[in-house]
């Protein structure tokens, strides 16, 4: 798919629910007491293979005029007696590893190809040492995931310079249906902390709370559960991204509907980085516009470990930003849907721009990419950056198109709102 580049850029396009909130939502409305409507929730592949297996646990889930509506099981985990598929949804696969662990018999969790080359062996570790007999299939560490569960026994558990907070946020929201208090104490280097964040703003929406006396020290007492709610989803900055990225490249203005920039979603600091590389940036209450202007040149240092999807947006930005730009604390992203260092190297380097792996992250030198085809890598965070890339440099293809469909359906027809 080729990218037809904007002559002048003044729109408005609006962005789906968060992948992040919808699938918290999801499995908590599904362990919770009576009926949840999510409005706002995402339909996208990853929430689809995630309701699809929640299902089959027992919670009876249907989508009404847009609403997502959840049958919550109170807690009771339904034995499905087959494997339960999860895409390539790493969310889903390490949230779920925990949630099967409250029923009883053997559960098998598995997924494509990439999924089983994702990590999760602290997980694993810390559930072991809650009471749970879990084990990788193939691989250790890896998925597939035999559970044989016998309900979640809790304590206290240390996770130490873990590659993902997502460990954290399953066991957390398990946490209530121990058969005693459980304690998270993390130690060391931990990605996404806004993500733990998040998770505890979802629970306490469906009635549950978790105590945090110090910092990095979760406490959660059993016997509290979760209520059945009506609860609305905000609007996903990830995706709302690509097009404050568009208004930047194409020296435009967009407004982007249906957002909170008032959010625990650590992306929304993205837009702190874009008002020091010249944008300006208004917010409103449910919606953020950005004007572009000419890129602030010079050399610049970013630690997004609060927010690795940024990676791919701030990379196609900086390629096209005259000086270097170093990218920090984002080693993780070596096990997201693709190897992303290592894609975004590739394909930058196919537009002409000097990028290199770092240890941890990238750096990157900007000039004035030209057109190349670009290989997404079934990545949709690849796809989605490098389109917008299009926006303003002639001959930008997109190989693969439909891998947007992971988490933002809608891409192309909004990115058509912007011609």
């Amino acid at each position: 798919m080729e990218i037809r580049p904007v002559k002048h850029l003044d729109a408005t396009v609006k962005i789906p629910g968060s992948k992040s909130y919808t699938q918290r939502a999801l499995i908590i409305g599904a362990l919770a007491e009576g009926k949840s409507f999510l409005r706002n929730g995402l339909l996208s592949e990853d929430t689809e293979y995630l309701m699809e297996a929640l299902r089959s646990l027992g919670s009876e889930i249907l989508i009404e005029d847009g609403d997502m509506v959840i049958g919550g099981t109170g807690g009771t985990v339904r034995n499905p007696r087959r494997e339960i598929y999860l895409g390539n949804n790493g969310t889903a696969m390490r949230f779920l590893t925990s949630l099967v662990s409250l029923g009883k018999g053997m559960f098998t969790l598995s997924g494509d190809p990439r999924l089983c080359e994702r990590p999760m062996n602290p997980l694993l570790d810390a559930l072991k040492i809650l009471g749970v007999d879990v084990r990788s299939k193939n691989k250790q560490g890896y998925p597939p995931v035999v559970v044989h569960a016998n309900g979640l026994r809790g304590g206290r558990v240390t996770l130490e310079d873990i590659e993902s907070s997502q460990y954290v946020s399953s066991l957390l929201i398990c946490a209530p249906y121990a058969e005693r208090d459980t304690v998270i104490a993390l130690q060391g280097q931990v990605p996404s902390l806004p993500y733990i964040d998040m998770t505890i703003e979802v629970m306490k929406a469906f009635g549950v709370e978790v105590i945090r006396e110090i910092p990095n020290c979760y406490s959660v007492k059993n016997g509290q559960r979760y209520e059945g709610k009506r609860h609305r989803i905000e609007g996903d900055i990830s995706s709302a991204s690509y097009f404050f990225l568009a208004a930047a490249l194409c020296k435009g203005r967009v407004r982007v509907q249906n957002l909170t920039p008032r959010t625990l979603q650590g992306d929304i600091k993205f837009l702190q980085i874009m008002e020091r590389l010249g944008c300006t940036v208004i917010r409103g209450d449910h919606w953020v516009e950005v004007v572009g202007g000419e890129l602030t040149p010079g050399e610049y240092v970013f630690d997004l470990g609060d927010m690795p999807d940024m990676v791919p947006t701030l990379s196609v930005l900086a390629a096209s930003r005259s000086g270097r730009t170093v990218i920090t604390n984002v080693s993780h992203l070596r096990t997201k849907e693709s190897n992303r260092l290592e894609a975004l190297v590739t394909e930058l380097k196919k537009t002409g721009v000097r990028a290199e792996e770092r240890e941890d992250g990238l750096t990157i030198d900007g000039n004035r990419p030209h057109g190349a085809e670009i290989e997404t890598y079934n990545d949709h965070r690849i796809a989605m950056s490098f389109a917008i890339l299009g926006l303003r440099t002639p001959g930008v293809k997109i190989k693969d198109k439909n891998c947007v469909k992971k988490s933002f359906p809608g891409f192309w027809e909004e990115l058509e709102k912007l011609y």
